[in-house]
């Protein structure tokens, strides 16, 4: 596995990362088993980070991962850490909490549940528009100093806020959707981000499965399933999102690839500073993401790619309105 190091300041990790959300939480139930069993089967593959959030299954994804690193060194990995999201007993969201006193709060909750002395990055999840960031970043830089948190790291912020908050301590990355279909960050997030040193761990490289190739029209949502409201996955979106799956699938196969891997490798190809966060649940899934990891696409590879999935043509926004406007990385500038 390469590795990647998260800007001037961030750790080293690997060239992908494991995004753990899925086995917890918004995409139905989970075997937790074959969680398990995926987390093994990604570090014995070389995947150094994992990234959770406290509030993934309300403190059930952190347990998680504290059971499956009893079976490796927890001195070579690189654990993000999300927190500020708050949940009703329902599973609902209620807010963003990022005062001091509740950052703190958070990150001794979640140094028990992980059953570790520190966290390898530790990131709010959405700006707190009642908390000024450099009060966030901040306290944050206390724990640092403190040694609870090795690096600071953000999410969904847009330019103006990675300023402000890199005034305050350096900022290791910034997490983010960034896809074909996701191409927001591109117009200034991405180029302040560079300026300022900050690496980019992109989410949402596959858009919740809905580029991946195996997602079909027809296919039923659990209960608490993020997509049955996701508005790329309505009625009359979904069949258009999906002939762009299918323009990129003829291509992905010309390069011997799926549509899965192309549109992991062209996340990973926009520059040594972004690292692709997967969400795979199985080890299927997660063996197939692993392969991207060695596909190297020619400049003609990109361009084909790009032309089969125009950063325009996709239907529907990435969250349904109430969430988009919690989004401080796409208010206008």
């Amino acid at each position: 596995m390469r590795t990647r190091q998260l800007g001037t300041t961030g750790p080293v990790v690997s060239a992908l990362g494991l995004g753990l959300m899925g086995m917890s939480d918004f995409y139905g139930p989970a075997d937790e088993a074959e969680s398990l069993a995926t987390i093994d089967a990604a570090v014995d593959a070389g995947i150094t980070l994992l990234d959770t959030g406290d509030f993934y299954g309300s403190g059930h994804n952190e347990l998680l991962l504290r059971r499956a690193l009893e079976s490796h060194s927890r001195d070579e990995l690189v654990i993000s850490v999300k927190f500020g999201a708050l949940r009703d007993p329902h599973g609902g969201f209620i807010g963003i909490d990022t005062r001091p006193v509740a950052i703190k709060n958070a990150l001794a909750q979640t140094l028990r549940r992980l059953g570790t002395d520190h966290v390898d990055i530790y990131r709010p999840a959405r700006l707190d528009p009642d908390v000024p960031i450099e009060d966030t970043v901040g306290t944050i830089a206390t724990l640092v100093d403190e040694g609870f948190v090795r690096h600071i790291g953000l999410s969904e912020m847009g330019a103006d806020t990675l300023r402000r908050a890199a005034a305050v301590h350096p900022i290791g990355d910034l997490q983010i959707e960034y896809s074909l279909i996701s191409r927001g960050i591109e117009a200034e997030i991405l180029p302040t981000a560079r300026e300022l040193g900050i690496g980019i761990t992109a989410y949402g490289v596959l858009s919740r499965g809905l580029i991946s190739g195996h997602w079909r029209p027809d296919r039923d949502t659990a209960p608490g399933d993020f997509r049955s409201h996701s508005p790329r996955f309505a009625a009359g979106n979904v069949d258009a999102n999906l002939a762009l799956v299918d323009a990129l699938r003829a291509v992905a196969e010309s390069s011997d690839a799926t549509a899965a891997q192309a549109a992991i490798a062209w996340v990973a190809s926009r520059g040594d500073d972004i690292v692709p966060l997967v969400g795979a649940r199985t080890r299927e899934r997660l063996g197939e993401s692993l392969r991207a990891a060695e596909l190297d696409l020619s400049a003609d590879d990109l361009a084909a790619i790009e032309a089969a999935v125009p950063s325009t043509a996709v239907a529907g926004d990435r969250y349904d309105a109430a969430q988009m406007a919690m989004l401080d990385s796409e208010r206008p500038a």
